[in-house]
């Protein structure tokens, strides 16, 4: 499998970090293609300072206005795509269409393939046009998976909880999760 992982400028850039992380182990993932919108990279630096993500195996670091690589067309495009976190203006952007750096394309090339695509939506409180995107995007074909993470395993560290919602997006792209954040 090849997964895109997009990170957008919503706080929550560790659940981008913690899926990456996640999806590098796997045996059935040969690529994972990370994007940072010019927000997600700088809000990623700020609540993760000294993490370098290239530096995981399988990983590839794209360029938000490359529109020449593999998640941007079609014909070679990856096999699923996470915005995690996703903003809600980047989640406006894909449901209308707006087609304008690697993020937006890769996604609407996703909907158009009726390829996976999960929005991991970091926003609250939530107005009217929040809720109309995310219809939109669920007609269109879209996982929409607001990043709220759940007690019941009770986690004793914020990774740990963080792999709440995590293991609800692997069990979206079909992978077994088992028990969370403890296997």
């Amino acid at each position: 499998m090849k997964i895109m992982v997009a990170i957008t400028g919503a706080s929550g850039s560790i659940y981008g970090r913690r899926l990456i992380e996640r999806l590098c182990r796997q045996e059935t993932v040969e690529r994972v293609w990370v994007c940072f919108t010019s927000n997600g990279g700088k809000v990623f630096a700020m609540e993760q300072p000294g993490v370098d993500i290239s530096a995981l195996p399988k990983v590839e670091v794209l360029d938000i206005d490359d529109m020449f690589v593999p998640p941007a067309s079609g014909s070679a495009s990856a096999d699923a795509l996470v915005v995690a976190p996703c903003s809600a203006g980047m989640m406006s952007r894909i449901a209308c269409g707006v087609s304008d750096d690697l993020v937006s394309r890769a996604a609407d090339v996703m909907l158009k393939e009726r390829r996976k695509l999960i929005i991991a939506l970091r926003e609250t409180p939530l107005n009217l046009i929040h809720l109309h995107n995310m219809e939109i995007l669920v007609r269109a074909g879209a996982v929409v998976m607001p990043a709220s993470p759940s007690f019941y395993s009770m986690p004793e560290t914020i990774e740990q909880l963080v792999d709440t919602v995590v293991d609800r997006i692997m069990a979206q792209l079909g992978f077994h999760v088992g028990k969370g954040w403890q296997e």
